[in-house]
C-alpha cells in the first residue's frame, strides 16, 4: 500500500551549520524501512520540507536514518531535528538530533519518546542503543590529569574533543576575543606596573575597574568592617566553609591571659551562636615562587559569633595551627591595634581565595560536572529518559570544552595560577588532591550540606535559603520526570543502563568514591531522584553560587588577594606599609584583576537554568513537567527580586535567571 509522507528537516542557524553535501534519508518502521533517496542539500538556518510516496507499509515509525554523501569535500552539517507526518505517525512525529553530522556514516535518530530497556519488550531499539554507546565510548574517553584527582575527559585541547563538545562559533569567538583583549590589556598596562608602585592601600584604586559592579564599590568602601568580613562567609563568593561550632576547636590554643576570650567563646557556644571557618586544608602546602621571590600561604582559623540581628562578627583569628614544641600561635582580636587586626583579616581573605577557587569553584563546580557529563555520555543512550528528557543533556553544554581550556591555560604548568597565585606551581594540585580526598556526596546536596554545617536555621544565610529552594524546585522537576518512566522501585533496580551509569560515575570518574557516600547502585525511585537532582544542581546552582561572586568580591584586590608576599605576622606591631608589602604588588594585582574580569564577566552567550530551546523529547506529559519547572523558577526569580529590593546587600547568585544551565566559563 502506497503511503504519502511529509518530511521536514531543520538545520541549525550556527555559523557554517549548513552543508554542500547531499543528505540521504530512510524511514524505519515496525514492518520495514524505506530509502527516500538523496533528497536534500541542507541550507543554513532553514526548515526544508518535502513530500514523498513510499510504496511500503512501514507501520509505526521508529526512527529516521540519515547519511551525508561526500563528493570531493566533506562539509559538516548541524541538524536540529527531523519531523515526519504520514501513515502510522498519528500527527507529526519528531526525531531530535541537535548535533553535528560528520563524515559519511549512517546516523540513526529514534523518535523523541524516551524509553528504558523494559519499555522496549520487542527489542526494537536494543541494537541501536548498544551501537550508540559503543561509538560514544570510542569518542568520549576517560583521561587523567594528576594522580589523586577525579578523572577528566581525554584530550589536551579543544580539537581533541568530539565536535559536539567543543565551543560553537559564537562562544568560541567571544572567548577568544575577550581573552586576547584581556592579555593585550595586561601587556600594555603591565609594563607600567613595574614603574608605579603601591605605597598605600588606596593605591590599589589604580587598577580598580571603571565598569565595576555596585557591590564591588561597596566592597571597596566596607572591606575593613568586621560585619562585612563575617557576611562574606554567609553570602560572599565562597559560602561553603562556614560551620556551626559544636565544641571549641582543638587547634585553638588559648595562651595565659586570654581567660576573658575563653569565657566569651564558651558563652556563645552554650547559646548556639558560635561559628567557625577552618582553613587547615592549606596547612603545609608548598608556597609558590613568583619571579624569583617566595610567596606565602597560611592556614587560619576564624571564630565568629552570630548576633540576634543576623550579623556574623569575628571574635578571634589564629593564622597558623599550633606546632609541637613551639609556643602557641599568636591570636588576633578585634580589640588589637587596627592595622594588626586588618592584616590578620587580610590573611584570612587570601586563604579564602585559595580554597574558593580550587575547592569550591574548580573541584565542586567544574570537575564534578565533567565527571557527570562523561559518565552520562558513556553509559546512557540518547533514548534513555534520564539522558533524553532534558534532565541531564542540556546541563553539559560546553563543560568539557571550558575544563579542557582551564587545564591547559589556568592551572597548567606556567599557567595563570603559577604566575599570580601563592598556591601555584604545585601547591594548587596538592590542595585539589586534599579536597578530593574529603569530598562527600552529602556535601554536594544542599539540604544535607547545610544541615551538616549547622546553617539550616540561620536567617541571614541567604545562600542557604536560596540553595534549599532551588534544590527543591529541581527535585520536584526530577521527580515529575522520573515518575513518568519508573512506576516502582523495582523498575529502577532492574534498569541495567541506569546501574551502569551510577557505577561508572562513582567507581571510575570519581575514583572509588563509595567510601565517601557516593552510591554505586540505585535501589529506589527516591534514591534515583536525589542522585539526578545532585547532578543538575552541581552543573547549575552549585557552580553559579561559586562563580558569579568573583567580580563583586575580588575586584578590590585587598579583599581577596591571590598571593601574599610576606610571611604571616608574629607580632601586633603592624603598619599600613606592612599590609601593603604583604599584598600582591601592582603587577600581580593587575594580572589577578584581568583574570577575574575575564572569568567573572557576564556571559553574552548565556542560557539560563531551564530555558534551553532544544526539544529532546515528545509527548505532552514531559512537556507539562518542564513547563511546571519553568513556572516555579520564574516564581523564585520574582521572589528573590522582591526580597532583594529591601535588603542592604542583595544576594543574586542563585537567582534562576542568573544561574547558567551548564558550566560554560
Amino acid at each position: 500500500k502506497m503511503g504519502k509522507y511529509t518530511v521536514r528537516v531543520a538545520t541549525g542557524d550556527l555559523f557554517l551549520a549548513g552543508s554542500l553535501n547531499l543528505v540521504q534519508l530512510w524511514l524505519v518502521g515496525e514492518h520495514g524501512e524505506a530509502d527516500l533517496g538523496k533528497q536534500l542539500r541542507p541550507a543554513w538556518g532553514k526548515v526544508e520540507e518535502f513530500k514523498i510516496d513510499v510504496p511500503l507499509h512501514l507501520g509505526r515509525l521508529l526512527m529516521v536514518k540519515l547519511r551525508k554523501h561526500n563528493v570531493l569535500l566533506s562539509v559538516d552539517w548541524f541538524c536540529k531535528w527531523i519531523s515526519v507526518q504520514g501513515p502510522g505517525t498519528q500527527g507529526e512525529v519528531f526525531f531530535p538530533c541537535y548535533r553535528w553530522v560528520q563524515g559519511h556514516g549512517i546516523i540513526c535518530l529514534p523518535e523523541g519518546t524516551a524509553r528504558t530497556l523494559s519499555d522496549d519488550p520487542q527489542n526494537l531499539f536494543k541494537k541501536y542503543r548498544e551501537q550508540e554507546l559503543e561509538e560514544r565510548r570510542c569518542t568520549v574517553r576517560w583521561g587523567s590529569w594528576k594522580d589523586g584527582l577525579i578523572l577528566p575527559i581525554a584530550g589536551n585541547r579543544q580539537l581533541d574533543l568530539p565536535r559536539d563538545e567543543r565551543f560553537l562559533e559564537d562562544k568560541d569567538l567571544d572567548f577568544s576575543v575577550s581573552l586576547a583583549k584581556a592579555l593585550k590589556d595586561m601587556a600594555i598596562k603591565g609594563t607600567l606596573d613595574f614603574i608605579n608602585c603601591v605605597k598605600r592601600l588606596e593605591d590599589f584604586k589604580k587598577i580598580f575597574p571603571r565598569g565595576k559592579t555596585a557591590l564591588a564599590e561597596r566592597v571597596h568602601d566596607s572591606w575593613k568592617n568586621d560585619a562585612f568580613f563575617g557576611y562574606q562567609f554567609l553570602n560572599g563568593a565562597n559560602p561553603m566553609l562556614l560551620r556551626h561550632s559544636s565544641s571549641l576547636p582543638a587547634r585553638l590554643v588559648l595562651p595565659p591571659g586570654m581567660e576573658d576570650l575563653k569565657t566569651q567563646l564558651e558563652k556563645e557556644l552554650q547559646a548556639g551562636s558560635l561559628f567557625e571557618v577552618d582553613f587547615s586544608l592549606l596547612d603545609g602546602v608548598k608556597p609558590n615562587v613568583i619571579i624569583f621571590k617566595p610567596q606565602y600561604v597560611a592556614a587560619p582559623l576564624v571564630m565568629l559569633k552570630l548576633q540576634p540581628d543576623g550579623r556574623l562578627l569575628p571574635m578571634v583569628i589564629q593564622l597558623q595551627p599550633p606546632r609541637y614544641g613551639c609556643p602557641p600561635p599568636l591570636l588576633f582580636l578585634p580589640s588589637d591595634p587596627p592595622m594588626a587586626w586588618l592584616l590578620a583579616k587580610t590573611w584570612v581573605r587570601s586563604s579564602d581565595f585559595q580554597l574558593h577557587q580550587l575547592q569550591s569553584h574548580l573541584l565542586r563546580g567544574h570537575l564534578i560536572a565533567e565527571v557527570i557529563a562523561v559518565a552520562t555520555m558513556r553509559s546512557l543512550p540518547s533514548l534513555h529518559p534520564i539522558y533524553k528528557n532534558q534532565l541531564l543533556i542540556p546541563h553539559f553544554r560546553y563543560t568539557m570544552a571550558i575544563n579542557t581550556l582551564a587545564r591547559s591555560r589556568l592551572v597548567s604548568e606556567g599557567g595563570i595560577f603559577d604566575l599570580v597565585v601563592s598556591t601555584g606551581s604545585g601547591g594548587h594540585v596538592d590542595i585539589l588532591q586534599r579536597a578530593t580526598a574529603c569530598l562527600t556526596y552529602r556535601s554536594l546536596c544542599p539540604p544535607d550540606d547545610l544541615a551538616d554545617r549547622g546553617l539550616l536555621g540561620v536567617k541571614s544565610s541567604l545562600y542557604g535559603q536560596d540553595a534549599i529552594r532551588l534544590w527543591g524546585i529541581i527535585s520536584r522537576y526530577v521527580e515529575g520526570m522520573v515518575g513518568l518512566f519508573y512506576k516502582s522501585d523495582q523498575a529502577v533496580k532492574d534498569d541495567l543502563e541506569l546501574q551502569a551509569w551510577c557505577r561508572e560515575m562513582t567507581e571510575t570518574g570519581l575514583q572509588m568514591a563509595q567510601d565517601r557516600g557516593f552510591p554505586i547502585s540505585l535501589e529506589s525511585r527516591a534514591q534515583l531522584c536525589h542522585f539526578v537532582t545532585m547532578c543538575i544542581f552541581t552543573c547549575t546552582g552549585q557552580h553559579a553560587s561559586n562563580h558569579l561572586g568573583q567580580l563583586d568580591w575580588y575586584s578590590w584586590i585587598p579583599n581577596g588577594p591571590g598571593t601574599m608576599r610576606k610571611p604571616p605576622p608574629i607580632s601586633k606591631d603592624v603598619t599600613e606599609k606592612d599590609i601593603v608589602d604583604s599584598l600582591p604588588n601592582l603587577h600581580q594585582a593587575h594580572m589577578q584583576k584581568t583574570v577575574t574580569d575575564f572569568l567573572g564577566r557576564r556571559q553574552p552567550v548565556m542560557v539560563a537554568l531551564g530555558q534551553h530551546e532544544e526539544k529532546y523529547f515528545s509527548g505532552p506529559e514531559p512537556q507539562a513537567v518542564l513547563r511546571q519547572f519553568q513556572e516555579e523558577l520564574a516564581a523564585m526569580d520574582k521572589g528573590i527580586e522582591v526580597r532583594n529590593a529591601v535588603l542592604d546587600l542583595p544576594y543574586e547568585y542563585l537567582r534562576p535567571s542568573m544561574v547558567e544551565n551548564s558550566v560554560t566559563i
